[in-house]
């Protein structure tokens, strides 16, 4: 929905009809191992430097430890953090738009990617490995990095107000003599979907653009920035097209934010616990 608007009436349209012509693996879950990738790799680096800039915050602030970082603090974190992090995601989300959006290249671009005369055009022929090696043969190594300056201008404002919402929302949360980390499973299932939500309702049209320029074919890419693909996106399709496909993105990010916090706050208390001295 986001690179292809006009091939979709809504969400609905687009599962049923990605279902009916691509099947369920090839369908719904293409680019579901580049996407797995990319969150396990962008997760670790950005939770990594994110705990790193706190206790640099908190050096810097001559502050005792990272919970005494207000929410402005914590949010200058994650932006800081979600630099490096996009190093790692950005690679691994082109592969995934391209999984994603192979199908309807195919029918846009027919001399995209070869196939055999007569083949459906619903067929893949081509995997993540595969793509990969497509990719660096015909762009090079630089070729896997396509669109990482829409990538960054996605993440350091995104992760702002990602770190920014669930900090605040963690101290609303918190009793008047209380801490924020006795919040229980469901205060912080709630504070990281929140985050998440913050997160897309900043970001979600540079996502639209980040997505157009990771898809689009060599020829295209190479002529197109990402200040010209948003100036044809405001003249084809209007100032809508940038939000296209962010209600059900802001469903899946609630759940799954909520439960990336609290997996974190879990794993840092626990890690916590095993490395203080015992007696």
């Amino acid at each position: 929905m986001q690179t292809f608007p006009t091939t979709y009436r809504n969400a609905f349209d687009c599962f049923i009809r990605t279902y009916k012509q691509q099947g369920l693996f090839y369908g719904l879950y293409a680019g579901s191992s580049p996407a797995l990738v990319a969150n396990i790799a962008e997760n670790s680096i950005l939770f990594l430097f994110y705990g790193i800039c706190q206790q640099s915050a908190v050096f810097i602030s001559r502050k005792n430890c990272a919970i005494e970082l207000n929410t402005l603090e914590n949010a200058f974190c994650g932006s800081v953090a979600a630099i490096f992090s996009s190093l790692a995601l950005c690679p691994t989300e082109l592969i995934k738009c391209r999984m994603q959006a192979m199908h309807e290249v195919q029918m846009s671009y027919q001399t995209d990617i070869k196939r055999l005369p007569g083949a459906p055009m619903t067929k893949r022929l081509i995997g993540p490995y595969g793509l990969i090696k497509k990719i660096i043969a015909e762009q090079g190594f630089r070729g896997m990095f396509q669109g990482i300056g829409p990538t960054i201008a996605r993440e350091v404002p995104g992760y702002f107000f990602f770190f920014g919402g669930y900090e605040l929302s963690r101290s609303l949360l918190t009793p008047m003599d209380g801490s924020k980390n006795d919040l229980g499973v469901l205060s912080t299932l709630l504070c990281g979907g929140l985050g998440g939500v913050s997160f897309w309702l900043v970001v979600f049209p540079i996502d639209v653009v980040k997505s157009r320029v990771q898809v689009a074919t060599k020829d295209v890419a190479n002529n197109r920035g990402t200040l010209s693909t948003i100036l044809l996106i405001f003249k084809n399709e209007g100032f809508t097209a940038l939000y296209r496909g962010m209600t059900p993105n802001l469903m899946r990010t609630f759940i799954a934010t909520g439960a990336l916090f609290l997996a974190y706050e879990h794993t840092k208390a626990n890690l916590n616990f095993l490395c203080q001295p015992h007696s």
